[in-house]
C-alpha cells in the first residue's frame, strides 16, 4: 500500500465581537477589559427570572457583516440554546442561531497565493472546483473564492484566568458580548490560505466598522476545522475532522494547521481511522511547544442539545435595517484599491497602504480630488502625514489638518510658488498651526523666483564667486553643476525657480 498523495482541507469558524453599545441581550456595557465582574446584571449571568431582550444595533451589525461578506440576509430567523457546562458560561447554555440564521450563502475571495513547487506538500494547493463542484478561481486567476456558509449571531462567554498554575478564577465581565460565528465551506487547502481568509476578513469588517478586530484583545478568534484527502492505491480515504480552537494570530492559524496536517498524516499511516461526519477532536495550539494537543472529543448533534431560546421570540427582520446594513457597506477595500489603482495609476503598494482604514481612503481621495498632481496627493500622505501619525501613535481621524491642506501644498508646488524643500517646511508649520498652506508661504517670504532676469544675475555671481568650480568643470568634472545649481537657490534663499536655475547654470558653464 502506498500514498500517492494527499490534500489538506480546511474550513474555519471565525467569532468576531461587535461594536455595540451594549451587551447582546441587555443594557450592560459592551467594553474590553475593566475590573472583573463589574459589568454584569441578572441577565448576562444568566439568573433565574432574568429575561433576554434582543438589541436592534447588534442584529443590524450582523446584517452588515452578512452584506460585507456577501450573504443573503434572513427575513425571519429566530434564537436558540446551545448547552455546555464550561466555568466561564454561567447559565449552562449559550443564546445562538442553529438552523435559522440571520446570514447565509456569501462569499470571500482571497488573492491567489503562488506556491514553491517544494511547499505543495503532496497535494494541489487549489482545487479546480470546490467541493460543490463549482469554480474556486474567479476573476481570471486572480483571486480564490471561498464560500461562507453562514454567519449567526451569538453571545460570548466569559473568560477563565489562570495565575502560575496556582489559582483559577473567572471574569464574567464578556458574558453576553454580542457576537457572530462566521462558518465557512472546507474550500481552503493550507494553513497559508486559512490565515489569508482570516486576515481578509478582519480587514473588511474592520473596513465596514462592525468590530474593532483587536486579536490581542480577543474581538476575534478563529477555530480551523482540519483533515485530510489521501490517494493510496487509486483509492481516497478521508482522516478524522480536528477541529483546533481559539487561534489569534495569522501565524498560529498557519503553524497550528501544518503540523496537525502533518500529525494526521503520520496518524493515518500508522492507525488508520475511518472518518465520522458527527464526530470531532477539539484540538488546542500549544504555541511554546508548537504542537497540537487534544482537549476533548465531541458529537455535535448529541453534545449540545439544540433547542428553541424560550424567552426570545421568533422574528422579523425589518426591510429598512436591512437596507440600512446595504448601504453602510459600501465600497470594500479590494474593490476601492482596484478603482485607484486604475483611476489614478497608483502603485500597489500605495494603494495597499491608503485603503488599510475607510477613514484613510476617504481622506485620500478628498485630497486628490482637486489636486493637480494626485500622485504626489499620496506620496504627502504616506511618507509624510502617516509617518508623523504613526511617531504619536495617531490616527489619521486625530489629524487636524483637513485633505484640502495638502490639495493645496501639492499645487503650490505644481504651480512652482514654492519648490519642494519650501513645502515641507509649509508642511510642518501647517501641522502645527492648521493654517493653509498659502498663508504660510506669504507669511515666511517663500514666492518662487521665476523670473529669468533676476535668477540670470544670481547665477553669474555664483559662477564669479567659485573660480574652482569653473576650472573643475572645465577639466571634465560635470558633477559641480549641480553643485552650483544648489549655492544659487542657497544665494536666493530658496526662492530661485529650480528648473530656471539649472538651465541658466548649464547654459553659462557651457558658454564659458
Amino acid at each position: 500500500m502506498a500514498i500517492e498523495k494527499y490534500e489538506v482541507v480546511i474550513g474555519c469558524e471565525i467569532h468576531t465581537q461587535l461594536l455595540t453599545k451594549t451587551k447582546a441581550f441587555c443594557a450592560c456595557e459592551n467594553r474590553y477589559g475593566g475590573m472583573p465582574n463589574t459589568r454584569v446584571c441578572p441577565v448576562c449571568l444568566g439568573l433565574p427570572g432574568a429575561m433576554p431582550r434582543i438589541s436592534k444595533g447588534y442584529v443590524e451589525l450582523g446584517a452588515v457583516a452578512g452584506h460585507a461578506l456577501n450573504c443573503k440576509i434572513a427575513r425571519f430567523t429566530k434564537f436558540d440554546r446551545k448547552h455546555y457546562f464550561y466555568p466561564d458560561l454561567a447559565k449552562g447554555y449559550q443564546i445562538t442561531q442553529y438552523d435559522i440564521p440571520l446570514c447565509t450563502d456569501g462569499y470571500v475571495d482571497l488573492p491567489m497565493i503562488h506556491y514553491p513547487e517544494e511547499e505543495r506538500a503532496g497535494g494541489p494547493k487549489c482545487r479546480p472546483t470546490n467541493f460543490k463542484g463549482e469554480p474556486c478561481i474567479v476573476e481570471d486567476g486572480k483571486y480564490r473564492r471561498v464560500r461562507v456558509e453562514r454567519i449567526h449571531l451569538e453571545e460570548d462567554v466569559g473568560k477563565s484566568l489562570h495565575l502560575q498554575g496556582a489559582h483559577s478564577y473567572i471574569d464574567y465581565n464578556r458574558c453576553g458580548t454580542p457576537l457572530i460565528e462566521i462558518v465557512t465551506k472546507p474550500d481552503m487547502t493550507s494553513g497559508e490560505e486559512a490565515a489569508l481568509f482570516f486576515q481578509t476578513v478582519q480587514e473588511i469588517l474592520r473596513y465596514v466598522k462592525v468590530t474593532n478586530g483587536n486579536l490581542e484583545e480577543g474581538n476575534m478568534r478563529c477555530d480551523a476545522n482540519i483533515n485530510l484527502n489521501v490517494w493510496e492505491d487509486g483509492k481516497v480515504y478521508h482522516t478524522p475532522i480536528s477541529e483546533i480552537k481559539n487561534l489569534n494570530s495569522f501565524r498560529t492559524i498557519k503553524d497550528a494547521c501544518a503540523y496537525e496536517a502533518k500529525r494526521q498524516l503520520e496518524e493515518f499511516i500508522n492507525d488508520r481511522q475511518e472518518f465520522n461526519a458527527g464526530f470531532k477532536v477539539t484540538m488546542g495550539w500549544d504555541d511554546d511547544k508548537k504542537q497540537t494537543v487534544v482537549q476533548r472529543t465531541k458529537n455535535s448533534f448529541v453534545d449540545y442539545r439544540f433547542v428553541v431560546e424560550p424567552d426570545i421570540k421568533p422574528f422579523t427582520v425589518e426591510e429598512e435595517l436591512i437596507k440600512r446594513a446595504f448601504d453602510r457597506v459600501g465600497e470594500l477595500p479590494e474593490a476601492k484599491r482596484t478603482r485607484l489603482k486604475k483611476e489614478y495609476g497608483l502603485s500597489d503598494f500605495d494603494v495597499q497602504t491608503l485603503t488599510t482604514t475607510r477613514d484613510l481612503a476617504m481622506w485620500f481621495e478628498d485630497a486628490a480630488k482637486n489636486a493637480k498632481d494626485v500622485k504626489k496627493v499620496a506620496n504627502w500622505i504616506l511618507a509624510e502625514l502617516l509617518a508623523v501619525l504613526n511617531e504619536q501613535k495617531k490616527t489619521i481621524l486625530d489629524v487636524t489638518i483637513t485633505p484640502a491642506h495638502i490639495t493645496e501644498l501639492v499645487n503650490l508646488i505644481a504651480d512652482k510658488k514654492i519648490t519642494g524643500a519650501q513645502g515641507k517646511t509649509v508642511f510642518a508649520k501647517m501641522l502645527e498651526t492648521n493654517k493653509m498652506p498659502s498663508v504660510i508661504a506669504k507669511e515666511e517670504g517663500m514666492e518662487v523666483v521665476a523670473d529669468e532676469g533676476v535668477i540670470e544675475a544670481i547665477v553669474d555671481t555664483v559662477i564669479a564667486n567659485n573660480p574652482k568650480a569653473v576650472a573643475d568643470f572645465k577639466g571634465g568634472k560635470t558633477n559641480v553643476v549641480g553643485w552650483l545649481c544648489g549655492q544659487v537657490m542657497k544665494e536666493s534663499k530658496g526662492k530661485a525657480n529650480p528648473a530656471v536655475a539649472s538651465k541658466l547654470v548649464a547654459a553659462k558653464l557651457a558658454a564659458l
